[in-house]
């Protein structure tokens, strides 16, 4: 018989004990968690990890109004990886653990549930091809987050490509043809120059002799893309232009240094509400030398001079019941500070009473977030700029969100990106 020396003993303990660990490691490491409450240190890059996840196949539950709205998902090694990389906060959870986790969510006495994430959503951005003087949040944050996106225009609008995508963003744009009603500032500005002539010869090459009809052209396009069961995001600008422009189809509402002649002395009776996605019963602005297109959007200066004050709450849904708006208020503040644009926010008494309001300003009484269904797809509104900038200006430069990791106003972007994901009958309401 062959005898072992201490040593050798040992040894083979030793690799014995790490080899049993390892192999406990395997099955005890069966979930990742990432939390997004005030313990997660870069809430933006983890929709980038969560989005990255479901690239690879990756199927993850998003816990609403758990910790900050977490993400649950099967553990792999590259998933660490990743999450150490992009310096994303994580735990490592066992078998026993996340059972016990999904048992308290689906609790009927807690406000909690889970969300089944399945298939990354192809995303596009609406967005010209020729520079102009400020940025877009969401094309910002989407790079800062590393989710992928294309862009189009009204080109390919027109061409049909839609439908071949998940999610659409609008930002800075203006559907009635008015050049965003800069004219009485920037008129003799190179860009506003240039952007005019851009504009006006895609409008010649489609058979439009005015731009106001090529921008109803593509927000029919884009109204038919949502009512086909696509997800449409707009910021800014967007969301209002985008109305005023269904509800003006056949009316003239631009004057004549827009597009060459005076507008229809009776536009604002010939408006039809019908049309619309979120307003109603709005009075076009048409004075050019009034930033506003029409009474939708306030008056910015109730925020200018309340920059201290302004500020607007997300409210809290039915996570059950209405997974929907709770999903797109998911944050690990319920208070956001405020930030103006060229639309700040929207006239209460212009939405619509089947729309839902996700948050607003109760000191001023306006909304500054809001969603709503029209046919088989939906729309989300999100009034405002920059979430990180008070008072963006044409010209200032970007927003750095390497400075802004935890943002609470452009988490309701990424939740929007990632809303497309949820399995079809879990969003039901």
């Amino acid at each position: 018989m062959k005898i072992l020396s201490s040593t050798h003993v040992f040894f083979t303990k030793a690799i014995l004990i790490i080899f049993i660990s390892a192999s406990s490691f395997t099955s005890w490491a069966s979930s990742i968690l990432i939390p997004m409450d005030d313990a997660q240190k870069n809430h933006l890059k983890s929709y980038g990890l969560a989005y990255w996840a479901l690239e690879r196949e990756v199927e993850i539950k998003w816990l609403l109004n758990y910790r900050g709205g977490g993400f649950l998902m099967d553990y792999y090694p590259d998933i660490e990886k990743e999450c150490k990389i992009r310096e994303v906060s994580y735990q490592v959870l066992a078998d026993v653990q996340a059972a016990t986790i999904l048992r308290q969510i689906e609790s009927p006495e807690s406000n909690t549930t889970a969300i089944q994430l399945i298939k990354a959503p192809k995303i596009v951005v609406y967005s010209p091809k020729n520079k102009l003087p400020w940025d877009d949040a969401v094309t910002l944050v989407l790079t800062y987050a590393e989710i992928p996106y294309d862009l189009i225009y009204d080109e390919e609008v027109l061409s049909g490509v839609l439908p071949t995508y998940d999610w659409l963003h609008l930002h800075h744009e203006d559907f009635t043809g008015q050049y965003g009603k800069f004219w009485a500032n920037y008129r003799n500005a190179q860009w506003y120059k240039d952007d005019v002539n851009e504009n006006e010869a895609v409008a010649r090459k489609f058979g439009f002799s005015k731009v106001s009809q090529l921008k109803l052209a593509v927000a029919k396009k884009i109204r038919d893309f949502v009512a086909g069961g696509g997800y449409l995001f707009a910021m800014c600008s967007a969301p209002d232009s985008f109305d005023i422009s269904l509800a003006a189809e056949g009316v003239d509402i631009c004057e004549k240094m827009y597009d060459g002649d005076p507008m229809d002395p009776n536009a604002q009776e010939k408006l039809d509400f019908s049309k619309t996605f979120a307003f109603t019963n709005f009075n076009i602005v048409t004075n050019p030398m009034e930033y506003r297109k029409s009474d939708i959007d306030i008056d910015p200066r109730l925020h200018l001079s309340n920059k201290n004050n302004d500020f607007f709450t997300l409210f809290e849904f039915s996570a059950k019941w209405d997974p929907i708006p709770t999903m797109l208020t998911q944050n690990h503040e319920r208070v956001i500070h405020g930030f103006m644009g060229q639309t700040t926010a929207f006239d209460k008494t212009k939405v619509k009473p089947e729309v839902i309001i996700l948050g607003e300003s109760p000191q001023f009484s306006n909304v500054r977030y809001l969603h709503g269904e029209y046919g088989k797809g939906t729309f989300t509104f999100y009034a405002g700029h920059d979430p990180e900038d008070h008072q963006h200006f044409v010209g200032d430069p970007p927003t750095d969100l390497n400075l802004y990791p935890n943002s609470s106003g452009y988490r309701l972007i990424l939740n929007n990106v990632l809303f497309p994901a949820a399995k079809k009958e879990k969003q039901k309401t």
